[in-house]
């Protein structure tokens, strides 16, 4: 019992510092490439202080790792398969929903985004 306590606790806490949509963002863009705070900030349509505040949440929970090239900082997952472990997670969403069209469409032009392929979404 013990080990699936500590388990359930630590999926919890993962769960939690994903548990917001900019968050995701991130870590879906990451999983494209390595960026840096404006990089982040302008394809997501985002505040610079906001992704910073997003990316030193994800940092403290050893999600995301930086290094520095000259004065820039550069962000990078630090396990590139959560990226995709999210991307398989739309699937989930998507056959959730009684509106299987709209929804459908979403998810697949968020999924098709998130692996790399050139969609109009």
């Amino acid at each position: 019992m013990p080990a699936r306590r500590f388990v359930a606790k630590e999926v919890s806490t993962l769960l939690g510092v994903l548990a917001h949509p900019a968050r995701l963002l991130i870590i879906e863009e990451l999983g494209l490439q390595e960026c840096d705070v404006k990089g982040l900030a302008e394809i997501l349509q985002l505040p610079s202080s906001g992704v910073s505040q997003h990316l030193a949440l994800l940092r403290a929970h050893r999600l995301v790792a930086e290094r520095r090239d000259g004065r820039r900082v550069l962000y990078r997952l630090q396990r590139p398969e959560l990226a995709s472990w999210l991307t398989d997670g739309l699937e989930f969403l998507a056959e959730s929903d009684e509106d299987h069209g709209v929804r459908r469409q979403l998810v697949d032009a968020a999924r098709a985004h998130w692996q790399g392929v050139a969609t109009d979404g």
